[in-house]
């Protein structure tokens, strides 16, 4: 597949990459492993990778080391349509690497490779040149906010995009592990909130994004991204409402809440939009391919109900298989899931 045209992509990501390296020996404790199947990784590209399959004009803002993971990320983006003649090559630098065993049914081990992080490098520069205020969405990433200049790229990336009137998202997407103290996390996002029109976050994000204390946050069983965060998300997520138009919050397998301030100021409750039921694999990747899902039926002009719909039959997808935008659907695989599915409360 050639590279598109980058003056027609629609859609801007921003954040990290990696190369994910996912057991294969399902129920294998991490010694035990044998065989890994190596895949596309990282947030922003998963969620570029899957609204791409969607058919929207993607392209990621990122970077990669001078090595052959850098490679392998390139090239698999080339092959799935997304443009990545944005991405620079940063000497002296890794492209991360993630490793990840599976052990149904609720335990997905994760261990991060990002000791000098070439994402983490992108700066303002680095982004000057792509044409971000011709497109119709940014979606912006909460890691990161973590360290400059990654951090000040995210930023500008936002104050341009919202200038422009391009609809401006932000993934939460919190990993701990790559905060030095968690309460930082929720002060970066909230000095971006200024320039987001959405908020897309699962219940544990939404609290980490309104910590009082560190200590609420928990990791069990090496789960990274998948930690266990006291707090009251009813209140957190109306702390974060009354700061932008739009939040929708990710319930898991219950699908998604979507609050949606037209909505709510026309006296109408928050909308809640139900998941499809599912064999769950692995949960990596599933509030990517959500996203990509959601974000791709807003660009198609779809409704904030048939958008989540979207989107949760992407996610329903994904947690079906090991690998997160390898097995993203297309717009016709999505619309098989929801016509199997009748709309139930």
């Amino acid at each position: 597949m050639s590279e598109p045209d980058h003056k027609a992509a629609e859609l801007f990501t921003l954040g990290r990459c990696s190369i994910d390296l996912y057991s294969q020996d399902i129920g294998a404790a991490f010694p035990d492993i044998k065989t890994f199947g190596a895949y596309l990784g990282g947030s922003p590209l998963n969620i570029a990778v899957g609204a791409a399959r969607l058919g929207v004009r993607a392209a990621l803002l990122t970077a990669v080391g001078e090595d052959q993971v850098g490679d392998f990320v390139l090239e698999g983006l080339k092959r799935e349509g997304v443009d990545t003649q944005f991405i620079p090559r940063k000497p002296g630098t890794r492209t991360p690497a993630v490793l990840l065993a599976i052990q149904p049914p609720d335990r997905f081990p994760i261990t991060f490779y990002r000791d000098n992080p070439a994402d983490v490098q992108l700066g303002i520069a680095d982004i000057a040149a792509a044409p971000i205020e011709q497109a119709r969405a940014l979606v912006l990433n909460g890691s990161a906010l973590s360290r400059d200049p990654s951090r000040s790229a995210t930023l500008s990336a936002a104050r341009r995009a919202k200038a422009a009137g391009v609809t401006v998202y932000l993934d939460l997407d919190f990993r701990a592990d790559v905060w030095p103290d968690p309460l930082a996390f929720g002060l970066s996002v909230r000095a971006l909130l200024r320039d987001i029109d959405v908020i897309l976050g699962t219940e544990e994000e939404i609290n980490a994004a309104c910590l009082t204390s560190a200590e609420q946050v928990v990791v069990r069983h090496s789960m990274i991204t998948a930690p266990e965060i006291a707090g009251d998300t009813e209140a957190n997520t109306a702390a974060l409402f009354s700061e932008v138009p739009v939040v929708v919050r990710k319930e898991g397998a219950r699908g998604c809440t979507v609050f949606e301030r037209g909505q709510i100021e026309r006296g109408q409750p928050p909308l809640n939009v139900p998941g499809f039921p599912v064999q769950v694999v692995s949960v990596l990747g599933a509030g990517d391919a959500f996203a990509g899902g959601l974000v791709a039926g807003r660009l198609r002009g779809l409704g904030w109900q048939e958008s989540a719909r979207l989107g949760n039959a992407c996610g329903a997808v994904v947690v079906g298989e090991i690998g997160c935008s390898h097995f993203a659907p297309t717009w016709d695989e999505a619309q098989a899931v929801i016509a199997g599915q009748p709309e139930t409360a």
